[in-house]
């Protein structure tokens, strides 16, 4: 029992790694949205969307917070994330075929950089959330623990 609420706990600590991480990239979008709203003018639908899919997201990792082991918030943060990357990409994509425009402006350059690290620290994140997540379903499928933890209310958790 001992160790398996140590595993459990390690999830938990795992996790909010993760959503620290994941605080930091959205607050790298907020910066990337205000840096590229004059500059991508033309295009308010995708910053638009960039900023709607870091909400969902936002909301997907509050859920994971409150309950960091149910597969089913961990399954809409992963799905919230990949709407989110995608949404960074066509903004990207788009940016770029304005770098000439862009080519002067620090603050895009910034946020851009801010935005990518904070994307790379929540991938390492992620997977340590990952890791501790196997770790821990692993022991609750192991025998003698795989009787007892049903009882004690040990359930699989998710992966991002």
């Amino acid at each position: 029992y001992n160790r398996l609420v140590s595993l459990r706990n390690a999830v938990a600590t795992a996790w909010a790694q993760a959503d620290e991480a994941q605080r930091r990239r959205g607050e790298g979008t907020e910066r990337l949205v205000a840096a590229l709203r004059e500059a991508l003018a033309d295009e308010p639908g995708a910053l638009d969307a960039l900023w709607s899919a870091q909400a969902a997201s936002a909301r997907a990792a509050g859920a994971m917070c409150a309950r960091p082991l149910v597969g089913a918030n961990a399954l809409a943060c992963a799905e919230a994330e990949r709407h989110l990357v995608a949404a960074a990409a066509r903004v990207f994509a788009l940016a770029d075929g304005q770098a000439e425009a862009l080519a002067g402006n620090a603050a895009v350059a910034e946020a851009r950089a801010t935005w990518v690290e904070g994307e790379q620290r929540l991938r390492f994140a992620r997977q340590l959330y990952n890791d501790a997540a196997a770790a821990y379903d692993e022991a609750i499928t192991i025998f003698p623990t795989s009787v007892l933890s049903p009882a004690f209310g040990f359930r699989a958790a998710g992966r991002l």
